[in-house]
């Protein structure tokens, strides 16, 4: 499937309320990004933590750009509402 901007359009429509979270975890450091479909866009939040005590972190949701939006939708689209789109 192609993902134009017609089509992302389509499965953030489709998939209203989808949400994800992924873990990136490196030596000294682990972020957490969470995913969320609401209103017709992908929402992106993280939050993480470092090996010291006092460095935990967590951004305000911001919505994603059309290049992030297909990042996220392409590994995913065997857990998305496809009905209907080519």
């Amino acid at each position: 499937m192609r993902l134009t901007v017609a089509v992302v359009q389509q499965l953030l429509d489709q998939n209203d309320g989808f949400e994800d979270t992924t873990r990136d975890r490196q030596k000294n450091f682990t972020i957490y990004t969470r995913y969320r479909i609401s209103d017709g866009e992908l929402h992106i939040q993280e939050s993480g933590n470092t090996s010291w005590a006092d460095s935990r972190f967590s951004n305000a949701p911001r919505v994603a750009t059309i290049e992030q939006t297909r990042r996220f939708l392409r590994p995913r689209l065997g857990s998305l509402k496809t009905d209907g789109i080519e």
